[in-house]
């Protein structure tokens, strides 16, 4: 077994830094929603706006570095070894049989995976901030007209059916992550130091 480098440290920074900014804004969007109290309305109304801007910002950077590192490539949905992944993680995995796919620099994400970031950034993620920022610049609506086409209940809606989409997903992530690896903190600690044990055939190959 060899440690190689997967993840680079903006890599790092971008996942743990995202994942604090989207916790904070479900937590606060809950609040908000009256489902419990912790910080209090107005408070939580702020830090929700605080979060929400911190996170846009960072996905303008995430952007901007997927593409011109070319690592936008990692999110392409594939077919190679899809079946596979599937028959593993249906009942294989129970088996303690080895998995189908194995982690490289150039294949970092499975083809399950690719499917489901790639569903998170073309569904759920524009529908957060489409329905997100329409509802933090309602005061506009009059000069847009914006009144006339939808209204903004549904707005409010269709931004909280998001918000339950991106955690359910969070949730779906933290289960696999914690389950399907070997051992159990093995994702998680490579996401900290950036390596993960592979074979160093896999390596070979690239």
């Amino acid at each position: 077994m060899s440690k190689i480098l997967l993840f680079t440290r903006f890599e790092r920074f971008w996942h743990w830094s995202q994942a604090i900014l989207v916790i904070m804004m479900l937590i606060t969007g809950g609040e908000i929603h009256a489902l419990y109290s912790l910080f209090g309305f107005e408070q939580a109304v702020f830090l929700h706006e605080m979060a929400a801007w911190a996170l846009i910002t960072l996905w303008i950077f995430g952007t901007f570095w997927h593409i011109t590192t070319g690592e936008w490539r990692q999110y392409i949905p594939t077919t190679k070894n899809l079946l596979g992944m599937m028959r593993y993680y249906a009942y294989g995995i129970f088996r303690d049989e080895d998995k189908p796919w194995k982690k490289t620099r150039r294949a970092k994400h499975n083809p399950l995976q690719r499917l489901a970031y790639m569903a998170i950034q073309v569904f759920v993620t524009p529908l957060v901030w489409i329905t997100g920022l329409l509802y933090l610049f309602y005061a506009s609506w009059s000069h847009t007209g914006l009144g006339e086409v939808i209204a903004l209940q549904r707005v409010a809606d269709l931004h909280v059916i998001a918000a339950y989409a991106m955690a359910a997903f969070l949730i779906v992530h933290l289960y696999m992550v914690l389950t399907t690896s070997h051992p159990w903190y093995a994702s998680v600690k490579s996401m900290l130091t950036g390596r993960d044990e592979e074979n160093e055939s896999n390596e070979e190959k690239e």
